[in-house]
């Protein structure tokens, strides 16, 4: 072969963060080592992964291309390292979730995995499903735990358990007693939701297309916690998963709504990029996050004290 594993190393950091001496900097190198590096690759095979504009490195087809089977080959290469030192290959995993999962859901998971595996270094990001897919389809997560679903040609989704969203309001609030609440009603209604780009957004809005009515939006934010504090002082109803609202119901702090005329319905799933490799840290924890979830019908009955031992 024509490249060495540490001038692909180079590649994909340069890719990554768009500088040869930000690649440089992270690989412990000097940037003439590292523009070197990329040199003598590019010249072995007579060809160029970027763009020169100046002194900047523009990403061409070729190195998008590339990007990938290099990122999979350089994990596959750690993973055989680890073998090699006698280590179980539980070196990283990067995971991303998406609000509700992860304050709900992946820390707990996290946590679960790390006393079985504590040898191995976990990352948790949490965003909602827009930064979480972007940021699995740049390789810069291993694994996405997001709320619906997902396609795309280079993304892989798989469900995972289902999970249902639900209208509620304070105890004070008129359709507290009421217990149930019209499509008419509920456009009547003051509403405090999730922000654009999140999972639970997109579902909430179609729910209300289906039947070609708007709801009045009046609060946007980002966390569910603050929807459940706004709607507790008497601002608006909201709608977010019951997973989420499920101690808040037990105190009797916010109480359910039904809206038997709205499909509010959708699952986890969990996300990589089609050319990812999937390391045994990444296995493990798909396969423990399975194990947990087996024979659960709904988020909301997922056993959490089960989890944390």
């Amino acid at each position: 072969m024509r490249f060495s594993l540490r001038q692909l190393e180079v590649f994909t950091c340069i890719a990554q963060l768009q500088s040869v001496s930000k690649a440089a900097e992270q690989l412990s190198m000097s940037q003439s080592a590292a523009s070197t590096a990329l040199k003598e690759l590019e010249l072995s095979y007579d060809c160029l992964l970027f763009d020169r504009a100046g002194k900047r490195l523009l990403i061409n087809a070729l190195g998008l291309q590339l990007l990938p089977r290099a990122l999979a080959l350089l994990e596959q290469a750690q993973a055989l390292e680890s073998l090699l030192t006698d280590n179980d290959g539980f070196g990283s995993l990067s995971v991303g979730a998406t609000m509700t999962i992860g304050n709900y859901l992946a820390t707990l998971l996290i946590g679960h995995f790390m006393q079985q595996h504590p040898d191995c270094k976990v990352r948790l990001h949490v965003h909602n499903t827009a930064q979480i897919v972007q940021q699995v389809a740049s390789y810069q997560l291993d694994l996405g735990l997001i709320e619906g679903y997902y396609q795309d040609r280079d993304i892989i989704a798989q469900s995972w358990v289902a999970d249902e969203l639900v209208v509620f309001c304070a105890p004070q609030h008129p359709l507290a007693e009421q217990g149930c609440a019209s499509l008419a009603e509920l456009a009547d209604e003051a509403w405090i939701v999730r922000e654009q780009g999140s999972g639970t957004r997109l579902v909430f809005e179609q729910a209300f297309l289906r039947h070609q009515r708007s709801p009045d939006i009046r609060l946007e934010l980002e966390h569910t916690e603050g929807i459940k504090r706004a709607v507790e002082s008497g601002l608006g109803i909201g709608c977010i998963s019951r997973l989420a609202l499920r101690d808040a119901f037990r105190r009797g702090s916010l109480v359910a709504i039904e809206t038997p005329e709205l499909n509010l319905t959708r699952h986890f799933t969990f996300i990589w990029h089609k050319h990812k490799f999937q390391s045994d840290a990444m296995q493990e924890f798909l396969r423990l996050c399975r194990a947990l979830t087996a024979n659960i019908e709904r988020s909301d009955e997922i056993d959490l004290a089960t989890i944390i031992l």
